[in-house]
């Protein structure tokens, strides 16, 4: 399968990610072992089909920093609830999967959106729609449309938070032109 050429500054941080990731499961960061890790990573990136991942070019460490304590205290609160689920309403507890559509059609924005939400527990995403954009959720504690419609602000208020962090001007636009209607 031919692709187009990508230049070494789009493949960098890939590449990077290989080494690290070799030298990682080695559990041995040597000059020399890290030497070779590149040459693997190298010689991955050019024998496979990888599609790139176009990066915005923009990370805001104003929003980053707000957005991984929020994050946290999400963390914390949703154990405590699921503590709280488990051990007072045991097995009566509804769940559902539900429906989630982004803004974004960027894989990285889509990627990282699913991984927070899987990170808090009570949700884990359990299919991706790339065409469309869409994250099906499998969540506890749905027993409500209001429920439903909670969680779908929830996922979307994590993607503008990442769209804030580290999305494309027109993404920020569509934010905004929501934010002013």
């Amino acid at each position: 399968m031919s692709r187009r050429r990508i230049s070494l500054r789009q493949e960098l941080p890939l590449l990077v990610w290989l080494v690290i990731v070799w030298g990682a499961l080695w559990q041995d960061f040597s000059p020399g072992n890290l030497l070779f890790g590149a040459l693997l990573s190298v010689a991955v990136a050019r024998l496979f089909y990888l599609p790139p991942v176009e990066l915005s070019g923009r990370f805001n460490i104003l929003y980053a920093v707000p957005f991984a304590l929020v994050f946290l205290a999400k963390v914390v609160m949703a154990s405590l609830q699921l503590l709280y689920l488990a051990v007072a309403r045991g097995p009566k507890v509804k769940n559902a999967v539900v429906a989630v559509t982004l803004r974004s059609h960027q894989d990285l924005l889509v990627t990282a959106t699913g991984h927070v939400i899987s990170l808090i527990p009570g949700s884990l995403v359990v299919e991706v729609d790339r065409s469309t954009s869409t994250l099906y959720l499998h969540a506890l504690n749905i027993s409500s449309p209001e429920d439903v419609e909670n969680l779908k602000n929830e996922v979307l208020s994590i993607e503008a938070g990442l769209i804030r962090i580290m999305g494309t001007t027109e993404e920020l636009e569509i934010l905004r032109t929501e934010a002013a209607a």
